[in-house]
């Protein structure tokens, strides 16, 4: 008979493992977004239509079309 202490230790433990590589896991998505707006903005500099990077680049649509810069612009003229 396993002693429960031991088993909540296991339990605890696969937790913080867990934990420990969704947080890296994180950061290293949080590292590519740069890298990926980068790429949105040069694939809608060469006219690549919009949705489909959008979709290819799994950023939710309203992060993907506040990135472009004719986005920026329409917001700034719709807030004056």
């Amino acid at each position: 008979m396993e002693i429960p202490e031991k088993a909540q230790a296991k339990a605890l433990q696969r937790l913080a493992d867990l934990g420990a590589q969704r947080a890296e896991l994180l950061r290293q998505a949080k590292a590519l977004l740069p890298k990926i707006q980068a790429a949105a903005l040069e694939a809608d500099r060469l006219g690549a239509p919009r949705s489909r990077a959008q979709q290819l680049s799994r950023i939710s649509p309203s992060t993907y079309y506040r990135w472009l810069p004719d986005a920026q612009e329409k917001g700034r003229k719709q807030a004056e």
